[in-house]
């Protein structure tokens, strides 16, 4: 069923308080409609009326009838202020870069409808709707990657997002990029004309950010559990100590991780002839294999940090001004991105530490003075390289990574003429979080196929446990073993996206 279907669809229903990252991979993936739960609705109702009541008392209201940023200070004219939303679109819409992909693009506008269905932005009913129609629909707008400094929330993505909602901008719409009011007319869909703070509710929040991190997150939990699995192929090929995993021994160091880690592996490998114990075949391995449980572990503890916060920021009002119950309409700082800005960044370094490690083991599985085994997995070594290069190739991908992995947070470039001295750039952290995790899956699906190539030079596929032999055929029907030198650069890749995808969940 495609995109363009959904209004058929049961799906996820926005009330603002209880989104969560399934749901929306699900609606990024085009597999689940959205609606506004009924008491979602009788609050954005409220929240209009307070707008519109504040208005008609002629109180003076930030972004509203005032301009925005520096000129907050100069006062609109009650006859200019529906302008002045659509003055402000056209101005943010400065985006530069390729496109976002069309799912992370979804998720940002199932955020943004969330968070305007927690009823504390102003924003009229039919204005949401619209944006929720688009969603089921497939309106998807073209998002270029590159402008937010995450701070005053993801202006420019947004912008570009909202835009299309009054008919201009361009969308994507069946594998077509038209304008704005052209998607939107083949979807039977019509524009609003934006009232008094709609476009500010529209574009000030942390949504680019927190859309490219929710689909980055659920990436990351499928490379960390391929990175677990690698390690048990390796261990399998170089005979692996399994005592360091022993569950008492991680007890005495009582992070939870630890176990979680050691625990999974310990199921895998149960029922394998190729791991030994200590001092059998010798007392101790390396720290990429000896210490898969305190890094990798480290890593899933980063992680479990970032899903709080992320969790937090999918079910927040994130505009300003804010749109309180008790009818007060406030300016703060709910648009600036720091909690997100800090996972991502966080993010990166976990994601890239599961690639160092990993790297190091397959330096193990090719280096013949560390493995015992044929020089590079190669079947004829000096005719054949065999798989020398990808090594260099994982190399490169965790040497891009330790750059990339330089926290974005910690700079900041002031703004708005100094009224915004101090922004995120959480949206550079979450874009380069989602780099780095894609690399991190291309450096262990080359440990995985250097890995099952020890495996086919030792003739022990007989000898693995249950668990790995199953995923290790998963391995080689996308890469199958090197009886001789050939290019695998297209299968490294395919091996790669196999990993970041939902379908390896269900064969580990």
């Amino acid at each position: 069923m495609g995109r363009n279907d959904l209004v058929n669809v049961e799906g996820v229903e926005l009330d603002g308080f209880t989104l969560n990252r399934n749901d929306v991979q699900r609606i990024a993936n085009g597999n689940a409609a959205v609606s506004v739960s009924k008491e979602s609705l009788f609050r954005v109702r409220a929240s209009r009326n307070r707008i519109e009541k504040q208005l008609q008392d002629g109180k003076i209201l930030y972004g509203v009838n005032t301009g925005f940023g520096k000129l907050s200070d100069i006062e609109i004219e009650k006859e200019d202020i529906a302008k002045l939303q659509l003055n402000l679109l056209r101005a943010d819409a400065v985006g530069v870069g390729d496109p976002l992909p069309i799912p992370v693009v979804r998720a940002m506008m199932t955020l943004r409808a969330n968070a305007l269905a927690k009823g504390f932005s102003g924003i009229r009913e039919e204005t949401l709707q619209l944006l929720v129609d688009m969603i089921n629909k497939g309106v998807h707008p073209v998002v270029p990657c590159k402008g937010s400094v995450g701070a005053s929330g993801d202006l420019a993505p947004l912008a570009h997002v909202a835009i299309v909602l009054v008919g201009e901008g361009k969308a994507e719409y069946k594998g077509e990029v038209l304008s704005g009011e052209e998607a939107l007319k083949k979807a039977g869909l019509k524009p609003v004309s934006l009232e008094a703070k709609e476009g500010l509710a529209l574009i000030n929040g942390t949504q680019a950010m927190t859309g490219i991190g929710v689909i980055a997150l659920n990436e990351a939990e499928r490379v960390g559990l391929a990175a677990d699995m690698a390690a048990c192929l390796t261990m399998e090929a170089l005979n692996g100590i399994i005592s360091a995993f022993d569950s008492d021994l991680l007890a005495v160091r009582p992070h939870p991780e630890f176990e979680f880690v050691a625990s999974r592996m310990r199921k895998w490998l149960e029922g394998s002839q190729r791991i030994t114990r200590q001092g059998e075949i010798r007392i101790q391995d390396a720290y990429s294999i000896r210490c898969i449980p305190q890094v990798h572990g480290a890593s899933w503890q980063a992680l479990d940090y970032v899903d709080q916060k992320v969790k937090i920021e999918m079910n927040s009002a994130t505009d300003n001004p804010i749109v309180l119950e008790n009818g007060e309409i406030v300016s703060g700082g709910h648009f600036h991105g720091q909690p997100i800005a800090l996972s991502m960044d966080f993010l990166k370094v976990a994601a890239a530490e599961w690639a160092n490690i990993s790297e190091r083991r397959t330096e193990r599985l090719v280096n013949p003075q560390l493995s015992g085994l044929s020089p590079f997995l190669a079947s004829d070594p000096g005719l054949e390289c065999g798989l020398m290069v990808p090594q260099y190739a994982a190399a490169a991908l965790v040497s891009e990574n330790k750059v990339l992995a330089h926290p974005a947070s910690v700079d900041s470039i002031p703004t708005s003429a100094n009224q915004e001295d101090h922004v995120s750039m959480g949206t550079i952290a979450a874009r380069q979080a989602r780099e780095i995790i894609h690399n991190s899956a291309r450096v262990i699906a080359i440990e995985m196929i250097c890995a099952s190539q020890a495996i086919y030079l030792e003739q022990a596929e007989n000898q693995l446990a249950p668990a790995t032999k199953a995923f290790l055929e998963k391995v080689r029907k996308i890469c199958p073993p090197l009886e001789s030198d050939r290019a695998i650069a297209d299968q490294m890749e395919e091996l790669a996206q196999y990993i970041l995808k939902e379908d390896m969940l269900k064969d580990l």
